[in-house]
């Protein structure tokens, strides 16, 4: 199989290469985080990907989001720029959600993103409301358990995106599976194949950054 420029990245160098040139460069803020994470290795969406989000955030008019997963704050803080709305992002690590915390302060969106600390599995029960849009971008083994939350939180007629759900191409192809990551893979792939089944879902895979896939919940039919 042929390398790839990124080792989470599913597409090949040069449609990668030339998909960002088409892209919005970030400044300011949002450019030394993009630093740090390289840096620090941290994890971060794809330029690709969050745009995308951001686009898909403006079609879908959402105003209430919450995030599965917010690393250094960089996705809550694109996707509160994005929608001029709230955002909900959950942290398990205290480290990065200390580093979440200092960014989105310096963005001055303190008090339009609310950081809860801790396993998602724990904290989604606890929260009330109902979202526009869901972005799950934590834990890929756990992207079942994040869904059924998801199902009391998100409203009808509202977005379910799951990042990441090709897992490095694994998700596709046996080729490139290594043998740690069997198991995330098999769930991955039972995940896939719920979302494809669920009759309460439209859902498409989308093959930017890692993966993307896109779900709308069908709205109630009327009578």
């Amino acid at each position: 199989m042929r390398d790839w420029i990124e080792g989470d990245n599913i597409n090949y160098d040069y449609i990668l290469r030339y998909i960002r040139t088409t892209l919005p460069q970030s400044d300011g803020l949002l450019k030394e985080m993009e630093k740090y994470a390289a840096d620090c290795s941290v994890p971060i969406s794809q330029p690709e990907s969050i745009r995308f989000l951001e686009v898909i955030i403006k079609i879908a008019n959402a105003k209430k989001i919450l995030e599965v997963g917010s690393a250094i704050g960089y996705s809550a803080i694109r996707m509160s720029l994005a929608s001029g709305g709230t955002v909900t992002t959950i942290e398990l690590s205290d480290e990065m959600a200390d580093k979440a915390e200092e960014n989105i302060k310096a963005a001055g969106l303190s008090d339009r993103i609310t950081l809860l600390r801790g396993d998602a599995r724990e904290i989604m029960p606890k929260i009330d409301g109902e979202f526009d849009l869901i972005f799950v971008d934590a834990a890929k083994g756990h992207y079942r358990e994040f869904f059924d939350q998801s199902l009391r939180l998100l409203k009808k007629g509202g977005i379910l995106v799951s990042d990441n759900v090709l897992y490095k191409g694994m998700t596709a192809t046996d080729e490139l599976l290594v043998h740690r990551k069997i198991t995330l893979v098999k769930r991955l792939r039972s995940y896939l194949e719920m979302l494809r089944d669920n009759d309460e879902f439209s859902t498409s895979l989308i093959p930017i950054g890692d993966g993307i896939a896109l779900s709308f919940r069908e709205p109630e039919r009327k009578e």
